[in-house]
């Protein structure tokens, strides 16, 4: 993967922890803060799709765990029944 530089402001206790954390995890602090980097522009994105795009059919009562499962059970396997 192709990365590019850029320069940021740290508090220095910040960095203090990052250090320490990479002595102790045996990488480096750039991997630390390009994982940190990775999970704030994951926070913020805006998804093109609703996380959840299904709907099921229901009486309008909360189901029961089994109910819940197999009603994702049938859906799952439609799905899978069409895909093939």
């Amino acid at each position: 993967m192709s990365m590019k530089r850029t320069n940021v402001y740290a508090d220095p206790e910040d960095l203090a922890i990052i250090k320490e954390a990479a002595k102790r995890r045996g990488i480096s602090e750039a991997e630390i803060i390009r994982q940190g980097i990775h999970l704030a522009a994951m926070a913020n994105r805006v998804w093109d799709e609703p996380l959840f795009s299904r709907t099921f059919e229901g009486s309008g009562r909360t189901q029961s765990r089994t109910e819940t499962r197999d009603t994702v059970a049938d859906a799952v396997q439609r799905e899978t029944d069409t895909a093939a």
